[in-house]
């Protein structure tokens, strides 16, 4: 692969923070889902013990929500919705079936990846303050037990919601082929770029463009 001919679609520091995060979500949902679900309780394994799992999991959560605010900051730009995301939208069944015949003027990020990105957002929000309600060590008593009980039924909903969000966001990662290697290297094709955000795909070769026209110049 030569990064000349390639479009950089993800920086080195997010991706760094991306896969870090991913490595501390996958812990804190599998202890998380030992408690929801009795069936799953050797999930309480991945911190060691139980109680080791008791003590890491919110400790772990607060990284993946600090994580993702990172990530919010770097990104939301990019997921604002625009009135050209409708075309997406409108086209999506062809989308799905991997038809990308038609201009849909997608920019970095397509209007299903921006409902995620949302939706992520508003669920980890959830989950970080439903669970300093329920975190015993610390806030637990500050809140009478009604609360407390709302609070950890919002956090088991809020976290399964996640979790789906989650494997639904890494079964396209897989099923876009190109994805993935985008964002192990940090870089995509232009053929890539231009079937799957081609609007995206001429703001980046626009830029390019004027750059170097102006290195063109300054040589002369």
């Amino acid at each position: 692969m030569r990064k000349d001919r390639m479009i950089l679609r993800t920086p080195l520091p997010d991706r760094l923070c991306h896969w870090a995060m991913v490595v501390c979500f996958f812990l804190v949902a599998m202890s998380g889902l030992s408690w929801v679900f009795p069936s799953l309780n050797w999930f309480n394994s991945v911190f060691g013990t139980p109680q080791m799992a008791r003590l890491l999991h919110p400790i772990f959560g607060i990284v993946v929500f600090l994580a993702l605010v990172y990530l919010f900051v770097r990104f939301v730009k990019y997921n604002l919705f625009v009135k050209e995301d409708r075309i997406w939208v409108d086209n999506v069944q062809s989308v799905v079936a991997g038809d990308h015949s038609k201009p849909l003027r997608i920019g970095k990020y397509n209007a299903g990846q921006k409902f995620l990105f949302w939706g992520i957002m508003g669920l980890i929000s959830v989950l970080l303050l439903s669970g300093l309600v329920i975190w015993r060590a610390y806030f637990a008593h500050l809140f009478p037990i009604p609360v407390r009980r709302v609070a950890l039924f919002l956090h088991a909903v809020a976290g399964v919601g996640l979790i789906l969000l989650i494997i639904g966001h890494i079964y396209l990662a897989f099923w876009v082929k190109g994805s993935i290697r985008g964002m192990v290297t940090g870089y995509v094709s232009h053929a890539w770029a231009k079937a799957h955000h081609d609007r995206w795909h001429e703001e980046i070769s626009g830029k390019n463009a004027a750059a170097g026209k102006r290195k063109t110049g300054r040589a002369r």
